[in-house]
């Protein structure tokens, strides 16, 4: 099988670029484009593959060359007589050549990562789950307990509905409108923890909002991931989403700056805001909702709603389990490689989440870093980890998702451990060996998504991604646990650096054997 491009109108002299897929290039007449020579001269005349980014040409029947604007790629022409119905302008307009997606729907796009950072950065990291777990809602300890039984019973509920309502949306053309449904959950969330109150009474009420806002934001990310092909190439896929992510830091660092200096680190705020009665805390919240209402808008106006699959039947809620179960034991039959990559990812991805979730633990109790300056190393974490993100996107493309995971991952386990070597340093050795930390984070996340989005056809979007976070959330207990379990074999809180180590080792040894290069999936029947 060859990949080949090509269009015929009225004459072979005017060629239109598309693609579709054939078996040898004989026959009366084929136009097309190839990525390597022909098998013999009986498949066609002979030809030059050219080096990137200079023009090639096609031959046409009357010794006529025209030049085209393709690199890596070389059209050619055989036969006089009449037309191969396989290269037919129906034929070969069934499946264009992705042409480049305009900037303003990429950009459209990555601002919802922009704005996702008010769930992120604030309700889950730094700001919300700080303010829950103070002495404020009674004993610490308790609320953080319950803090973790919140969270957990949420990601249990991601696990058992993310790739079935993943199905449904690729099922139902509705990838966009149920985007939008989520968000807005989340965004009516944010907004409802204004009325959280520094009092015991108002723990649960928190932990609830947090929890649910929790499910609706992995909800809207598996539509929100599944969209990654409809805002790239196969060529762009990489930069793309290195994008994405990039800018979920980047929206973090302002956002957080906003807040932080804005609210709640001055005495009076803006608007008279002080820390009476957590208020600093709640308007920021409010702040967060807005902020991400406002940055969800333009990928639903910029984005076009993805496409019906030909033939795909709408299936009930209970059968879509059904079906789930097959499409798994169907991946686990045809791309055994992308089963093993799921679990890899699921571990790794836990070790990456666990560097962030873990790191203003570790500077505030072991680094001595006040919670003032825990937000402005976060600021800082983000600045490195934005531009990193972004800039390994060129990487991505150039060189493939997994290695620039493994370097990544390699990355992390050596300034990890630094940071675990040389603690006595203090201070001065968190910020380099934390930032150093950061500077790996983003790549691994955005390289992990783009593995996914280069193997899945259309139609099968939701569905993988939503696997996706279904595995992710299956591992989730597994950073937490090895860090709690390392703090109490080593006695002190530093040790626990060492069991997010040991999970971003064992996710790197197990994506090792997995394929580089692999087929893309079929796509469901």
């Amino acid at each position: 099988m060859a990949q080949v491009y090509g269009q015929t109108r009225t004459s072979v002299n005017k060629v239109d670029i598309a693609r579709l897929k054939f078996a040898g290039i004989g026959g009366p007449l084929g136009i097309g484009v190839a990525r390597g020579p022909p098998r013999s001269r009986a498949h066609g005349p002979r030809f030059r593959v050219p080096r990137r980014g200079a023009r090639q040409w096609v031959r046409v029947e009357h010794g006529t060359w025209h030049p085209l604007p393709f690199s890596r790629s070389v059209c050619f022409v055989t036969g006089t007589d009449a037309p191969d119905p396989r290269f037919s302008t129906a034929a070969m307009s069934a499946s264009p050549d992705p042409l480049p997606v305009p900037r303003r729907r990429v950009a459209a796009w990555g601002l919802w990562d922009w704005g996702s950072a008010a769930f992120n950065a604030v309700a889950t990291t730094f700001v919300f789950t700080v303010y829950l777990t103070s002495a404020s809602f009674g004993d610490t300890t308790a609320s953080s307990q319950a803090l973790s039984l919140a969270l957990t019973i949420a990601g249990l509920v991601v696990l058992v509905i993310a790739p079935v309502t993943g199905q449904r949306t690729d099922a139902s053309a509705r990838r966009k409108l149920w985007l939008a449904v989520n968000t807005a959950v989340v965004v009516v969330m944010l907004g409802l923890m204004v009325f959280v109150r520094p009092d015991p009474a108002y723990l649960w009420f928190g932990l609830v909002l947090l929890g649910v806002g929790t499910i609706f934001f992995e909800l809207a990310g598996v539509n929100y991931n599944a969209m990654l092909a409809q805002v790239s190439t196969p060529r762009s896929v990489g930069a793309v989403s290195g994008f994405g992510w990039g800018m979920g830091y980047l929206g973090g660092i302002v956002l957080l700056l906003i807040v932080y200096f804005g609210f709640i680190q001055p005495e009076v705020g803006l608007f008279g805001v002080t820390g009476e009665d957590g208020m600093d805390v709640r308007i920021s919240m409010l702040v967060a909702a807005g902020w991400f209402a406002v940055f969800a808008i333009p990928v639903l106006i910029a984005v076009p709603e993805n496409e019906p699959v030909p033939g795909r039947a709408h299936v009930g809620l209970f059968r879509s389990y059904a079906v789930l179960f097959a499409d798994i034991a169907r991946l686990w039959r045809d791309s055994r490689h992308t089963v093993y990559f799921l679990l890899a990812s699921a571990i790794f991805r836990d070790g990456l989440t666990g560097v962030f979730t873990f790191g203003g633990v570790l500077a505030a109790g072991t680094f001595g870093f006040s919670s003032g300056e825990v937000i402005i190393f976060a600021i800082a974490a983000n600045v490195v980890a934005g531009i990193a993100t972004i800039s390994s996107g060129a990487f991505d493309d150039r060189f493939g998702p997994k290695p620039l995971i493994v370097v990544s991952l390699a990355g992390l386990v050596v300034s990890g451990t630094l940071v675990f070597l040389l603690h006595d340093g203090g201070q001065l050795m968190f910020w380099i060996f934390g930032l150093i930390l950061c500077l790996f984070v983003g790549p691994a996340q955005s390289a992990s998504r783009t593995f996914l989005a280069r193997l899945i056809p259309p139609g099968r979007e939701g569905e993988v991604f939503g696997l996706y976070a279904t595995t992710g959330r299956a591992a989730v207990f597994i950073a937490p646990a090895m860090f709690g379990l390392f703090v109490t074999i080593g006695g002190v809180q530093y040790w626990g650096i060492l069991g997010i180590v040991l999970v971003l080792l064992v996710g790197l040894l197990l994506l090792l054997p997995v394929r580089s290069r692999q087929e893309q999936l079929t796509p469901r029947a």
